[in-house]
């Protein structure tokens, strides 16, 4: 470690070294200077946010780091991957195992342990994806990857098959990455074609209105009708886009933390049938948290009237007798497509 202007310089190669050491696969640096406004503004006044609110708070914070750590010099991007050849699943890849936010969590704070030793006048902050902080733009300019025409980061290695996190530092290093080529897709248009609502409404800009991410996650309100037509196979997440990506045609198997649990292996039935005590015995430290019994439940239901299996008549008839109303809507939905109104 050195200074330069009283500002500490740390070793690049060392800072990898703890970073690979603590479990990540991929570390960039890029210099912690503002992010353009214009890109995340537009975006948000297009309303494409749906109604994550939180998008808009924080702007300041969001688009410079020195609001969040001040002094700020370094960004530290880090990426796992997270692709793994399981059987399929009508829950996202990077949901089917342990939450990605805690593993990334434990893996910070080695990171935190090791620069506290090493380097202890050194102030950090580091954020998984639950802050004001865009983990792409970094990833981006730390040279882990490109943003592909489907909005997802693109990293040589895996594909988009990885889980991000950003570490930002008061002090510089001693090597910073060139921000990788601009575009890896050309004229493929292979994500924009096959995505099941048109959500990708023009190159790398998603709308979450029409995301089934969003939709099966995010929203806690019922799904728009149109959009249910498409949910087949899908009761939480979506990986249509980056499945049909050419860029994703050689994966590396992840992590023994990202094994899927019970969980994410049940069919799409078996989540519809759910009891409560079967949910809260297997949800715990997983994603599927995020959508709640009844959510998850509801969109089960979905799912399985856009497939009009009508060996799913008996959970359905059912659930629509279940307590929760968002789910009795979704599975009178669900057998009007194979039985009628």
């Amino acid at each position: 470690m050195g200074a330069v202007e009283g500002v500490s310089v740390l070793s690049s190669a060392q800072l990898a070294g703890w970073a690979t050491a603590a479990g990540f696969d991929l570390v960039g640096f890029a210099r912690a200077e503002p992010i353009p406004p214009a890109a995340l503004t537009d975006w948000l006044a297009q309303g494409h946010h749906a109604d994550l609110d939180w998008m808009q708070e924080r702007l300041e914070e969001r688009l410079d780091p020195r609001r969040l750590l001040p002094g700020a010099r370094t960004a530290v991007a880090l990426a796992s991957n997270y692709w793994r050849d399981d059987a399929a699943s009508p829950v996202a890849r990077y949901a089917r195992g342990r939450d990605y936010h805690a593993t990334h969590r434990d893996r910070l704070r080695a990171l935190r342990r090791q620069l506290r030793a090493g380097a202890p006048s050194v102030h950090d902050y580091g954020s998984v994806d639950a802050n004001p902080v865009m983990e792409k733009v970094w990833a981006v300019r730390a040279g882990l990857g490109v943003v592909a025409k489907n909005g997802c980061l693109v990293t040589p290695r895996f594909g988009s098959w990885v889980v991000l996190a950003v570490w930002f530092l008061d002090a510089e290093v001693d090597a910073y990455a060139a921000p990788a080529a601009e575009d890896r897709c050309g004229k493929c248009r292979l994500c924009i074609d096959a995505c099941p609502t048109s959500a990708i409404v023009q190159d790398r800009v998603v709308d979450a209105r029409a995301c089934l991410s969003y939709q099966t996650i995010e929203n806690e309100a019922a799904v728009p009708g149109p959009l249910r037509e498409a949910m087949e196979e899908i009761v939480f997440g979506c990986d249509v886009c980056q499945q049909v990506c050419p860029l994703n045609d050689a994966p590396l198997r992840a992590h023994e933390r990202f094994a899927p649990r019970a969980l994410a292996t049940k069919g799409t039935a078996e989540l519809a049938a759910l009891t409560r005590a079967e949910y809260d015995a297997l949800v715990p430290g997983t994603p599927l948290a995020r959508a709640g019994y009844d959510g998850l439940r509801r969109n089960a239901a979905y799912a399985l009237g856009a497939a009009r299996d009508v060996r799913a008549r008996a959970v359905l008839e059912l659930l629509c007798g279940d307590d929760s109303p968002k789910v009795r809507e979704a599975a009178a939905w669900a057998l009007s497509r194979f039985l009628g109104p």
